[in-house]
């Protein structure tokens, strides 16, 4: 045993210096030495020096500095720095559409591609809980069927669900398939969605990633290529609340002053910006129209009204007179 793991003595080399090394931890060759023995592979301080080498020739970024009477070795560059690590490791606790379990998988993986001692600042960033995370444990699966289905241009069948209130999955449509062509993937409001062609109603339509179920391939050729090709995916995205459907129209908004920033922030620097007043402006954005877009209005308060079109304002006025009369005494 000892002999093969002579063999792997590179290979050991470098999960040494990953695993417990970094800008601020280094070791000694004495402490290399330990490490390795412990592996079962025997080094020397002399052909260490020649390891080194090898390994920087192939990309290893292992730097050697000297403090008082001895030199301390540690790993330099990294594929990722720290920073950008807990910057995906908080996409990946945040993220909606992956179970809490898959969640701490990639996790501790990510953890894997730094010191141990960084893996604990790692750790000490996850500081999200209670969050309300996806329960289809297929989430991955389901992906990776949307990817390959896109790359050969596939059409693809599912079912789809909904929860019911007995906190049971429901299939929609009493069960029967859902037959689509996919053409792209999107991630909004923390969840994945998958963008694809409806035959039958004509149409792009989009489904939770994380709400199909069964997904497997059709060999039929993908269809809605023209229409994909007109489809304005960003545009889309911003058009929605909340990836509820609805018509896409030109809606005008005025808005104080101190509403820039919101509108910015939701609908993008390109929206139009015209002065009203010394306090007051207008801007025409494209919005789908659903409940959840006249909530959001709401939710601005006195800041934002809707100026036009006329469907829209009506629209606005009967929900708010609905919403009233629920709160009516009696």
């Amino acid at each position: 045993m000892a002999i093969n793991n002579q063999k792997l003595k590179l290979l050991y080399l470098v999960k040494i210096f990953t695993e417990d090394t970094d800008d601020q931890h280094a070791l000694t060759l004495s402490q290399i030495v330990d490490k390795l023995h412990a592996y079962g592979v025997n080094a020397e301080r002399k052909t260490l020096y020649q390891d080194f080498e090898l390994l920087r020739d192939f990309g290893v970024d292992i730097i050697g500095v000297q403090m008082q009477r001895s030199y301390y070795y540690h790993i330099g560059n990294r594929d990722f720095e720290l920073p950008e690590l807990k910057l995906l490791v908080d996409s990946v606790q945040s993220a909606k559409f992956i179970t809490d379990k898959k969640s701490n998988a990639l996790i501790r993986k990510l953890e894997g591609m730094v010191s141990k001692y960084e893996a604990r600042q790692l750790q000490r960033q996850v500081i999200i809980s209670g969050r309300v995370k996806a329960m289809n444990e297929s989430i991955y699966f389901n992906v990776d069927k949307l990817h390959e289905a896109i790359g050969t241009g596939s059409q693809i069948k599912f079912k789809y669900f909904q929860w019911n209130l007995k906190k049971e999955m429901e299939l929609r449509k009493g069960g029967a398939w859902y037959q689509v062509s996919p053409w792209g993937l999107m991630w909004d409001d923390e969840n994945y969605y998958l963008v694809g062609y409806d035959a039958e109603d004509e149409k792009i339509k989009h489904y939770r990633v994380d709400k199909m179920l069964r997904i497997s391939l059709v060999n039929r050729k993908r269809e809605g290529k023209e229409q994909f090709k007109a489809f304005n995916m960003p545009r889309y995205t911003k058009s929605l609340f909340g990836m509820y459907g609805g018509e896409e129209i030109q809606v005008t908004l005025e808005a104080e002053n101190g509403m820039v920033g919101v509108l910015i922030d939701r609908f993008g620097k390109d929206m139009p910006v015209k002065k009203v007043d010394e306090t007051h402006f207008r801007t025409i954005v494209n919005v789908a129209v659903s409940n959840q877009f006249l909530g959001w209005i709401m939710a601005l308060g006195k800041g934002v009204r809707i100026i036009g079109p006329d469907s829209v304002v009506r629209r606005m006025k009967e929900e708010i007179r609905q919403i009233s009369r629920m709160y009516e005494d009696g």
